[in-house]
């Protein structure tokens, strides 16, 4: 499998090491949260991805961010990590 780095835009001095998971061999049966980051027209594009999901039988549950300048409240990241087995977010303008 390739290596791929992650850029986190969010300016740590220090930047936090995060693994990713093995991607599935089929999104069926899978819950997955659509997260809105609160940029202008991100909802058209999980409007998409939304139908797209579920016409391959997963279930989808949609969050939104209250804004798109700061991270996730640890709240909301806390309800997507406990109700959902993937996520996409959506950074669209």
């Amino acid at each position: 499998m390739a290596s791929i780095s992650i850029l986190d835009p969010t300016n740590e001095s220090k930047p936090a090491t995060r693994e990713l998971i093995e991607r599935p061999a089929s999104i069926e049966g899978h819950t997955i949260g659509l997260l809105d980051i609160s940029k202008p027209r991100g909802n058209v594009f999980l409007d998409r991805i939304e139908q797209k999901l579920q016409e391959r039988g997963a279930k989808v549950l949609r969050f939104s961010k209250p804004t798109f300048t700061k991270p996730a409240p640890v709240d909301l990241r806390h309800e997507i990590s406990t109700q959902c087995t993937l996520v996409i977010e959506a950074l669209a303008d």
